[in-house]
């Protein structure tokens, strides 16, 4: 039952993070490209295009969070022991990306630029500490007695930096896709040509994490190239590289929605090659899923709760971008 119970809990958290990822990258990534766009009229349609959404994909961010401190509570103390320092900045930067949202409709023309800076400020901030907390998840945390065993700045490293750099590149592809999808004329024009230029930044970050993650951790390389994990593992090269000739292609073709639905593909395509890396260890490189389980009655009274929200997060989640389906165009406001 426990063991059962640990791998339903962990799935969830998986999914958790990997709506998040989705949902609240391609937003991340307009606050990342808002550079790139330097009128305020674009820059109005471009933050309308997810203002009546926003908050909301970060429910599953929360919910991540809240399973991992009830499901794996071992896991939880540990992680973020390790990682206070980049969660807190990414909390930061989320904190002044919202606030942005708010007051930047509200501000007077020569006040506007600082909740603009605040935009991108904190886009770009969130995203890059949420790559370099991942990037320090992935090489490892030391563990010694339940405890961090590491220093406050163990999550620093030239690894964790490149994969903060590569999260803001693919925040940036679904943001400049997502515009694709939303916006006409100028914007979206503008957005064609950089998603051709993100495509091929994403694809050589993917190459040189997928090179380096095995020569920097042994245990990963030889989970990657031994069986039966290489027989799991060996499509998924082939599929990047489909995926991103599928996208390019999409673009050349100036199709709308097939942008978005690749570059979604390529995310998922990564963050299944983590999970292959990482599967069982919920800390590597030593504690498992079932290490760090809370008592299986705990896990049992968290579930019946999450399974009768996650219903709701989804059937609301679909709902509101019903509602706010097609187009943003100059005049449709956020008020």
């Amino acid at each position: 039952m426990g063991i059962e119970l640990s791998v339903i809990w962990a799935l969830i958290i998986l999914f958790s993070i990997m709506m998040y990822i989705v949902m609240d990258g391609f937003d991340l990534g307009l606050g990342i490209l808002y550079p790139f766009f330097k009128e305020k009229e674009q820059r109005d349609i471009i933050m309308n295009t997810v203002a009546p959404v926003w908050d909301g994909n970060e429910t599953w961010l929360v919910m991540g969070g809240a399973g991992l401190m009830a499901a794996f509570p071992l896991a939880y103390s540990v992680i973020l022991s390790a990682l206070y320092l980049p969660v807190i900045l990414m909390l930061l930067g989320l904190v002044f990306r919202g606030v942005a949202f708010e007051f930047r409709f509200k501000a007077l023309d020569h006040e506007r630029h600082f909740w603009d800076k605040a935009f991108i400020g904190g886009s770009v901030a969130a995203t890059f500490f949420q790559g370099v907390t991942l990037g320090a998840y992935v090489q490892g945390i030391p563990v010694v007695d339940r405890a961090y065993a590491g220093n406050a700045f163990d999550w620093l490293s030239p690894f964790s930096i490149f994969t903060g750099i590569g999260l803001v590149a693919a925040f940036a592809l679904l943001g400049s896709t997502w515009l694709i999808i939303k916006t006409v004329g100028e914007i979206q024009n503008r957005a064609y040509k950089i998603t051709s230029h993100l495509s091929w930044i994403l694809l050589g970050f993917i190459v040189v994490v997928s090179i380096w993650t095995p020569l920097r951790d042994a245990s990963i390389a030889e989970r990657w190239f031994s069986l039966p994990t290489i027989l799991w593992f060996s499509p998924v090269p082939v599929l990047v590289l489909a995926c991103t000739y599928l996208l390019r292609r999409a673009v050349a073709q100036r199709k709308q929605i097939q942008p978005f639905i690749f570059t979604l593909m390529l995310v998922f395509l990564g963050y299944s090659g983590l999970g292959i890396s990482l599967w069982p260890h919920i800390i590597p490189p030593s504690i498992t899923i079932w290490d760090a389980a809370s008592p299986p009655q705990s896990q049992g009274f968290a579930l019946v709760g999450a399974l009768f929200i996650i219903p709701f997060i989804l059937v609301y989640t679909a709902w509101a971008y019903y509602v706010f389906r097609g187009k943003v165009t100059s005049g449709e406001g956020y008020h």
